[in-house]
């Protein structure tokens, strides 16, 4: 997940505190010396991690729970809202005015993936039903016009770009007249390897002739403690009113990066989760350590659910469940659908208890897998045999499916395994109970 090796460290921290007898002195002072260890490890500022942990010690000493709550969990809770205050209190976002069009500018150093989180963001805005479009001023970069046309391309969204000029200001004029037809402009201007003079000079020209709505640095979790001064540098530059956190799903320690924003008064708005489009969350600090705290993110998850499967489908769903009605068409669109949501190990950091199960990663890597070689062996299918399985699957059209789809007859007889086991569920939860509904499937009780 995001920042593991933190999210492990403050993890185990919370497991001393649960298992210790009872809370004292010594065992705060333990804490803080943990926290102090996994946050200066992640990078955070130094200053800020001793902050943070005299304010957890002065509160942990000082105040007292109340009476609905233990000490222990009074202090797991002063900790999470310490976290919370560390890394942005609550919930920031862009507020996008309904006018013709709201402009927005990217800035960033080369390698930070701002051309790239353009196209995340025009993605995450246009499925909001505003009419996006993207404008290239990176003229420096040979290959960031077209790389900006291409991720454009791939989700539908008007690009403007003149890879003959090398003006900034020129190109943006020359498509002036096309931007009032667009809720949202996401402009993408020049990076370097290092912030110097002319670059500043180039993005204080380009905001003064853009004149946008909101500013957006997009910053790179890799970068460690540097991001403080690049964050500050461009504060002062082009006045940075947001801030992107990029390549969160890598290895680096990125608490340097989330922290940057404190020292700029620019609120971190989202972080990039992956390479696809998709890939941008919101960024909200309370759910955010949560998930670094084990605690899951629900929320996060039901949205991510409405996004990949529609109200409409879930009420038909539903009504063919209570009817005993499953066929391997709505196990497609059901696998279909977790596939939107992301791999399986996203999914199960944000349910909470389940990120503290350690499950092996090599098991959950088995298991999608399996679901990518299940849903080859049912595009190998025919209608017919995806809406009557039970009647139609013998083995003469297993071994037929098995040559199509390039899998063994063992995975597909596996899939109808799968598919029987589920189709069971929904029947015995036609009147069954939940406690049944178990024992009849040997499962282990709630």
């Amino acid at each position: 997940m995001v920042l593991e090796n933190l999210s492990t460290k403050l993890k185990d921290s919370l497991k001393k505190i649960t298992s210790a007898l009872f809370v004292d002195k010594r065992l705060i002072e333990d804490l803080v010396k943990d926290l102090q260890r996994s946050l200066l490890a992640a990078d955070v500022d130094v200053q800020l991690v001793f902050d943070l942990t005299n304010k957890i010690k002065e509160r942990a000493l000082e105040e007292k729970p109340p009476k609905t709550i233990s000490q222990k969990e009074f202090l797991i809770k002063i900790v999470y809202e310490e976290l919370v205050d560390l890394l942005g209190k609550e919930k920031s976002e862009i507020k996008i005015e309904r006018k013709k069009p709201f402009k927005i500018m990217m800035v960033g150093l080369f390698g930070s993936g701002k051309t790239t989180h353009i196209s995340k963001l025009a993605k995450y805005y246009s499925k909001r039903n505003f009419k996006i479009a993207t404008v290239g001023l990176d003229v420096h970069r040979p290959a960031a016009p077209e790389q900006l046309l291409q991720l454009s391309k791939q989700i539908n969204i008007p690009c403007f770009i003149n890879t003959e000029e090398k003006d900034p200001i020129k190109i943006y004029k020359q498509f002036e007249e096309e931007y009032n037809n667009y809720d949202i402009l996401i402009v993408d201007t020049a990076g370097r390897d290092a912030l110097s003079d002319d670059l500043i000079q180039e993005i204080k020209t380009l905001k003064s002739t853009i004149q946008p709505d909101e500013s957006i640095l997009v910053i790179s979790a890799d970068i460690g403690q540097a991001a403080k001064a690049q964050a500050e540098a461009f504060q002062k530059s082009c006045n940075v009113s947001s801030i992107i956190v990029s390549k969160m799903d890598g290895t680096a320690k990125a608490g340097g990066a989330l922290t940057a924003a404190a020292s700029t008064g620019a609120k971190v708005k989202f972080l990039g989760v992956g390479e696809k489009p998709d890939d941008l969350e919101s960024y909200i600090p309370e759910r955010f350590v949560s998930r670094l705290l084990g605690m899951g993110d629900l929320e996060t998850l039901l949205e991510k659910a409405k996004e990949a499967i529609s109200e409409e489908d879930a009420k038909d769903l539903g009504k063919k469940f209570l009817k005993g009605e499953f066929n391997l068409i709505d196990l497609y669109e059901q696998m279909e659908a977790m596939k939107k949501m992301g791999p399986i190990s996203k999914v199960m950091e944000m349910i909470p208890g389940m990120s503290q199960m350690k499950l092996p990663k090599d098991a959950l890597q088995v298991q999608e897998d399996k679901l990518k070689k299940w849903r080859i062996a049912m595009d190998s299918m025919s209608k017919k045999e995806l809406e009557a399985p039970d009647e139609v699957l013998d083995g003469e059209r297993i071994a037929r499916i098995s040559k199509g789809s390039g899998l063994n007859s063992g995975e597909i007889r596996d899939l109808l395994k799968q598919y029987k086991t589920v189709k069971k569920m929904m029947k015995m939860m036609k009147g069954g109970s939940p406690d049944k509904l178990m024992k009849k499937l040997k499962l282990p009780g709630m």
